[in-house]
């Protein structure tokens, strides 16, 4: 008999190279800018000063910082996963950490983004599996996106 790892990693492996998640779009406002400025104490007038921004950035108005735009990968993904049976007996999910992190992109506040996930490889780890996911933030109405990272996250049955 099959355990919960067994399913899920041969469920996870048929879509080794696939995209596997596209989440809805995100509104960027500059509230949401302004609360990330204050958790990390980076209040930079390019993210928080819109007067200014709209004089002096080249992008002619406030944009939101590069890690916030990282940061919403758990919640873009977590608008992914809103149902947990697709993972039979996963009782946690832990990041794990980042291969490879680029911002190529600034979001100015206002626009829309949304998380494209492409499942890169899936292996055994003691205790789970090892899942290693290409995160896109898409930006809409733009052919470049705003990050692109290799994330690694450890499931736990």
């Amino acid at each position: 008999m099959s355990t919960s790892r067994e399913l899920v990693l041969a469920q996870l492996q048929t879509s080794v190279g696939r995209e596997v998640r596209v989440s809805d779009w995100l509104e960027i406002t500059q509230q949401r800018v302004d609360a990330f400025a204050d958790a990390i104490d980076d209040h930079q007038w390019i993210h928080c000063d819109p007067a200014r921004a709209a004089k002096d950035s080249p992008y002619g108005g406030t944009i939101a910082q590069g890690y916030l735009t990282l940061a919403l990968y758990t919640t873009l993904r977590g608008q992914m996963l809103s149902d947990r049976s697709t993972l039979p007996g996963v009782r946690n999910v832990v990041n794990y950490g980042i291969n490879k992190l680029r911002f190529p992109n600034a979001v100015r506040v206002g626009a829309r983004m949304r998380a494209r996930v492409t499942l890169e490889a899936v292996e055994e780890v003691s205790g789970g599996l090892q899942i290693t996911e290409q995160y896109t933030a898409e930006i809409e109405g733009s052919s470049k996106p705003a990050c692109v990272a290799e994330m690694i996250m450890r499931l736990y049955f």
